[in-house]
């Protein structure tokens, strides 16, 4: 097991963890000796993040070291992934045995287990959030002992444990629900007029298995992004003039000047859903991490209404908005999930590497958008006071029950979390 004293970063390296030591286990014992000796610890995946739900000022471990996982059973429809494996990584081994998962978020950088506690998605009317895949969860707790939570043996308990926030104990391991491999056709409509998605949001977010809506809100217009599956949707794009459109010639990036051979292929040509589900490659980091990032839920019904209240700050947002995309996701029943209880729209918004500039333009954002019932994203900066974060989610107190039975003494906490759940 390596471990070292240096401090670690997250991604875009606006915080610098404050964990006294890091740990980096290569065995499942090593692991548990590393929980079971410290006073408080924390795991950390990729570090794509932007708050502080992964520091600590105790141990910090990494999984990422562990035995590789990535046993696929058949006959379950299942596969069971190391948690540190990236997506990428998982995706391409599955699509070798002829399988795939339902859904990829925009990056496929990103850890398996870090996406899932914090309750990161993909797109798309008929898609849950990346962590309903979950069929069982693998961890270690407290004292270094081994924990199984299944939808299927703990279905009281396990809700809530998925998207756990790192508050349950360190996964190690996780089982996802799988289907047979399919192929993606993507589809770039440029300068869609903003009135247009939003007066017909049901048919834009309908068009396709997985749509995007990029856009500034100054301008008034957007961008479509249209994946469409080939064995349900077929291959063909909607049409020249779809909404007032134009379709992009070549490949088209959604930050402004980056390059868009970092994006998977466009332009209607059908591929392997692990490389057309996501935004971007996996053997190109899309950016170098100089921007910040938020993300805000709304139950779908209040869509026109937020589209409505962002395009009155459009000119506020201009000067440290690079952009904003709106998805879909399809409502669950796991406990933090921000899609919890209801079909929600994820309002995500990539602001310039600067905090000082951005927390007073996110907060006008928030005061336009939580009296509309949205939800923070965990991973992602909010100015809401964590007892505000709290009261959105109906089961918090069923998860805070949940943390002081699986962890009593609050091993797995740290700042951040002791004043979200008290």
């Amino acid at each position: 097991m390596t471990t070292t004293g240096t401090p670690a970063h997250n991604w875009a390296g606006n915080i610098t963890f404050g964990a006294e030591r890091v740990h980096r286990p290569a065995s499942l014992d090593e692991l548990r000796r590393a929980v079971a000796g410290a006073r408080r610890v924390r795991a950390l995946g990729t570090g794509h993040s932007f708050n502080r739900i992964a520091d600590t000022d105790g141990d910090q471990v990494l999984v990422d070291g562990l035995p590789r996982r990535v046993e696929v059973d058949a006959d379950a429809g299942t596969v069971t992934v190391g948690a540190g494996l990236r997506y990428a990584e998982v995706a391409a081994e599955l699509h070798a045995a002829g399988f795939a998962l339902a859904n990829l978020a925009s990056l496929p950088h990103i850890s398996v287990a870090g996406s899932v506690a914090t309750g990161t998605h993909g797109s798309g009317d008929g898609q849950q959030g990346l962590a309903s895949a979950v069929a069982a969860l693998e961890l270690v707790g407290p004292e270094g002992d081994l924990v199984r939570l299944g939808r299927d043996t703990d279905p009281a308990r396990f809700p809530g444990a998925v998207v756990g926030l790192g508050a349950l104990g360190v996964v190690t391991a996780l089982t996802l629900d799988i289907e047979p491999a399919f192929e993606v056709a993507q589809w770039v409509h440029t300068d869609v007029p903003l009135d247009a998605v939003s007066s017909a949001f049901d048919a834009v977010t309908g068009a396709a298995y997985s749509v995007s809506t990029f856009t500034d809100w100054h301008s008034g217009l957007g961008t479509v992004w249209l994946k469409r599956r080939v064995d349900r949707d077929g291959a063909a794009d909607t049409g020249d003039d779809w909404l007032g459109g134009t379709p992009a010639r070549g490949q088209w990036h959604p930050i402004p000047g980056m390059p868009a051979d970092f994006c998977t292929r466009q332009e209607g040509v059908p591929g392997p859903w692990h490389e057309r589900l996501p935004h971007f490659r996996p053997e190109f980091t899309p950016s170098k991490g100089a921007e910040l990032q938020s993300e805000l839920f709304v139950p779908r019904a209040a869509a026109p209404a937020a589209f409505a209240a962002l395009r009155g700050v459009g000119d506020v947002l201009a000067p440290v908005l690079q952009v904003s995309e709106v998805r879909t996701v399809a409502a669950d029943e796991l406990w933090l999930s921000p899609a919890q209880g209801r079909d929600s729209v994820g309002f995500h918004f990539t602001w310039v590497r600067d905090p000082a500039a951005v927390t007073p333009v996110l907060a006008a954002v928030e005061d336009l958008l939580l009296p509309l019932g949205a939800r923070p994203h965990w991973g992602k900066l909010t100015t809401a006071a964590p007892g505000e974060i709290a009261a959105r989610f109906a089961r918090m107190d069923d998860f805070r029950a949940l943390a002081r039975e699986l962890d009593p003494a609050g091993c797995f906490r740290n700042a951040h979390l002791d004043a979200l759940l008290g």
